[in-house]
């Protein structure tokens, strides 16, 4: 309870309120541009939140999280251009309302969905958090391996690339993430002469590389698109039967979205499509998806925005991302010397409950930004491509610069960007690059201590019950679905024979 009020007492500071007021508007800005989206933004900011204080630099990053997040239904429903993916599926509903001449009404839906399933989802977080760090305290080295390993699994079914390719990707963030001193053996590897890389390859010129520079390399592929805006008088709240038709699909879907939060390598976009068809499955008139269906924007962006409090549930708890922004975050906190874990909430419960009541101020802030600020955001949504991404790359390489003031960091982000671009081409996702690099640092330092905890007989990490379970469910994630299409393949191949 005393961190509980320690962590509240920390955002008491008028400076800070400040800072995640402007963070607020700037996620929204984010949210609301095609193209950008929280992971891109998160990424630029991160750079610029080095020489502030933990608290504001995570509040900040986890603010345009929620911020972008919740955003991106304002270009969906106006001119049926999600800003950020997790919005896809708004667009199938909202905008056929909004060509009715119901903008106003669907943008009214939008916000009060979005903040019910953040508020739920950050209180979720506020309870499940503290005791799967609880659970995790007696963890030794092979129990945290093996958790490591599961995680770096899940990379493939993040992103939008075929398993193959997302563990492709994931395995070339494991190989950046070995260069650098061996820090059992001291021997440098892949450092080819530069001292700068003795240390490693920095997380932070790595995500502005292939979030921000790349995705501008593709965007200016979009030059000659050209955006229709639906005319929007004013935003109207939900009316008393709009309430009595929705409170069951807002509930529902934000509950999945807290689950599929949680789940490490999900994140807002699967939870927005699984709320969608299940509001769409539970509803009394299905027929109406697709046309302009309230039910169908409340299930896409109450489950969208839950996902946010939920996959901070792993970040913060295990170290394990929950979605690729979260990912960012969670470089973030390596950043600035903070160890996501248990001991985050022992020794450092004032920081973690801190960060959980900015992300509860700022799904409150949207009813009204949302409500009173929508109309002036969506103009956003126009700005010319020409003049928007040559200040984002500017952003980029300022950002890349003066993390250590080093122009290797700014070629290695303008690598990483034309990396990051060759793979979006070519269908791989740069999401499980980015996590393989954060998790691969922890692999090896995690695999080193449980060599030395179990005298180099690393055999016994399957004797350990925990580590063992974990080992099974990566076997499962890897193998599992494969296997069961043999299973199902051959009942099915026997009764076609009789």
């Amino acid at each position: 309870m005393d961190a509980l009020f320690g962590g509240l007492a920390a955002l008491a500071d008028p400076g800070l309120l400040f800072l995640i007021f402007l963070a607020t508007l700037g996620g929204v800005v984010i949210g609301a541009l095609p193209g950008l989206n929280a992971t891109t933004g998160a990424a630029l900011m991160l750079p610029f939140t080095i020489t502030m204080d933990p608290i504001a630099a995570i509040a900040i990053l986890t603010t345009i999280y929620c911020a972008a997040t919740f955003a991106g239904a304002i270009t969906a429903i106006l001119i049926n251009t999600p800003g950020t993916s997790a919005s896809a599926t708004t667009c199938l509903d909202g905008y056929p309302l909004a060509q009715r001449g119901e903008a106003g009404r669907a943008l009214g839906m939008a916000t009060i969905s979005s903040t019910f399933g953040g508020i739920l989802s950050v209180l979720c977080l506020m309870a499940a958090a503290p005791l799967l760090a609880r659970m995790a305290y007696n963890f030794a080295p092979p129990e945290y391996f093996a958790l490591t390993v599961f995680g770096i699994s899940m990379l493939a079914t993040i992103g939008n690339g075929t398993p193959m390719r997302n563990i492709i990707a994931g395995l070339l963030g494991i190989l950046l993430a070995t260069v650098g001193k061996d820090l059992l053996t001291t021997v440098e590897r892949f450092t080819f002469g530069f001292n700068e890389l003795s240390e490693g390859i920095g997380f932070v010129p790595v995500m502005i590389g292939i979030f921000g520079i790349s995705e501008l390399l593709v965007q200016a592929e979009t030059l000659a698109v050209e955006k229709r805006r639906v005319i929007m008088k004013a935003i109207k709240l939900p009316s008393r039967d709009d309430y009595r038709k929705v409170w069951r699909t807002i509930l529902r879907s934000s509950g999945i979205g807290t689950f599929i939060g949680i789940l490490p390598a999900e994140g807002a976009t699967v939870a927005s499509m699984i709320g969608y068809n299940e509001a769409r499955r539970w509803s009394k008139t299905p027929e109406e998806f697709g046309k302009g269906a309230i039910e169908g924007i409340a299930g896409s962006e109450a489950a969208n925005n839950s996902a946010t409090g939920g996959a901070m549930v792993p970040t913060l708890a295990l170290g394990i991302p929950g979605s690729p922004t979260a990912a960012v975050i969670l470089a973030g906190l390596m950043v600035h010397g903070l160890q996501p874990g248990p001991t985050m909430f022992t020794d450092q419960s004032h920081f973690a409950y801190a960060i959980f009541w900015a992300m509860l101020l700022v799904n409150v802030m949207f009813i009204f930004v949302g409500l009173f600020g929508a109309k002036l955001f969506a103009r956003v949504a126009f700005i010319p491509i020409p003049i928007l991404w040559p200040i984002v790359f500017t952003f980029s390489i300022v950002g890349a610069y003066a993390l250590d003031q080093s122009m290797l960091d700014v070629w290695i982000a303008i690598g990483a960007g034309i990396v990051g671009y060759f793979m979006r081409r070519f269908g791989y996702s740069v999401v499980p690059l980015a996590i393989g690099l954060i998790l691969g640092g922890m692999l090896e330092k995690r695999l080193g201590q449980s060599l030395i905890m179990l005298d180099d007989q690393w055999w016994l990490m399957f004797t350990r019950p925990l580590a063992l379970l974990f080992f099974v469910l990566t076997f499962l994630a890897l193998f599992g679905p494969f296997l069961w299409k043999r299973f199902v393949k051959r009942p099915s191949a026997a009764a076609t024979r009789e």
